[in-house]
């Protein structure tokens, strides 16, 4: 069954879907001249010309809502390019990534202050303090680290972006933005993504001190089993359960195995029912579906709207890139061998 799901991704119109079955399941060396070939592939597919539509003469996103603007903004473009095996490198996409880096290390988050309330907080500049912890959304500068080091589009002020996450981490190892001084504890969705930024740059600089502090960050996650609560063992969040792509911010089961895949610890103990839960959703042809999404498709700039469909939903059909996300984690946790 394994072998002919894989047989029929590489068969995908979508070169996307091709790479990341080849680099991610397979295990194909990225830099042959197949795979730098099915790279070229992916950069001239018509769903990469949608997403790179807004630019201007200089290269910049000309999206006036700004570089998060959800999702057609800078910064979510260049994660998806990152995301679907864009070649690195591409100094036409420089302008916009020193756009996005820019922004997420602007002088507001050099500036904090401390807050006793949620009242304290709102109407004013930098990032608050409250009970020891930065109330930072740090999903932003991690995701941005991310891209940078993916689609090799560092400079000499990416590290910035690592130095601010480092100061932001809670004591549990992760990050938050909740405004509520009682809460004490990170939240999936803050640090799903600067985890998986600092492996990526750990990766790309080889810094010890980067992947230690993503070994931190995972027991958030793992400490849960991925999804489930301490406490009585009961599913965190519905929306946890449910698959997606592209998931953006957000978190499920999925994404969390996939960070954990990324760090190399997703074969721990502590990840078996959520692989479980992973391996239950699996279709009759073998694949995996989409079973709720974060945006429309649509060319007209606005909340909610990505350049781009990404195979809907549906309870029944499968999804590639859910599916090739799905083998990869399962390949890495060593449940199958393609």
């Amino acid at each position: 069954m394994v072998s002919q799901i894989v047989d029929r991704l590489l068969q995908s119109a979508e070169p996307s879907v091709r790479w990341k079955v080849r680099a991610e399941v397979l295990r194909e060396p990225v830099d042959s001249a197949a795979m730098r070939g099915l790279r070229e592939e992916v950069r001239r597919s018509p769903r990469v010309q949608a997403l790179l539509t807004n630019r201007g003469p200089d290269g910049r996103s000309t999206v006036s809502k700004g570089v998060y603007a959800k999702w057609q903004g800078a910064h979510w473009v260049l994660a998806t390019l990152a995301d679907i095996g864009y070649p690195p490198g591409d100094e036409t996409l420089r302008p916009m990534a020193e756009q996005v880096q820019d922004d997420w290390l602007g002088d507001f988050f050099y500036e904090e202050f401390e807050a006793t309330s949620k009242a304290h907080v709102y109407n004013r500049r930098g990032v608050p303090v409250m009970q020891g912890r930065y109330r930072r959304c740090a999903s932003q500068q991690g995701n941005a680290l991310r891209s940078l080091c993916i689609l090799d589009l560092t400079n000499d002020r990416t590290p910035d972006l690592v130095e601010r996450l480092l100061h932001w981490q809670w004591p549990d190892g992760g990050w938050n933005c909740d405004k509520n001084p009682d809460a004490d504890t990170s939240a999936f969705s803050e640090t799903l993504l600067p985890m998986r930024g600092l492996i990526a740059y750990a990766n790309a600089y080889d810094s010890s001190e980067a992947r230690e502090v993503a070994w931190e960050a995972s027991e958030v996650m793992l400490s849960r089993r991925v999804v489930y609560r301490r406490s009585n063992g009961a599913l965190i969040h519905k929306e946890f359960a449910r698959l997606h792509f592209p998931r953006y911010w957000h978190y499920d089961v999925l994404g969390g195995l996939r960070g954990l895949a990324e760090l190399g610890v997703v074969a721990d103990d502590r990840c078996a029912d959520a692989l479980d839960l992973l391996e239950s959703k699996r279709l009759p042809d073998g694949g995996w579906p989409a079973e709720n999404r974060y945006y429309r498709a649509s060319d007209e700039i606005a909340l909610g709207r990505d350049y781009v469909d990404w195979g809907g939903t549906s309870i029944r059909r499968l999804n590639e890139w859910v599916t090739a996300e799905a083998l990869y984690v399962l390949r890495a946790a060593g449940r199958i061998d393609p």
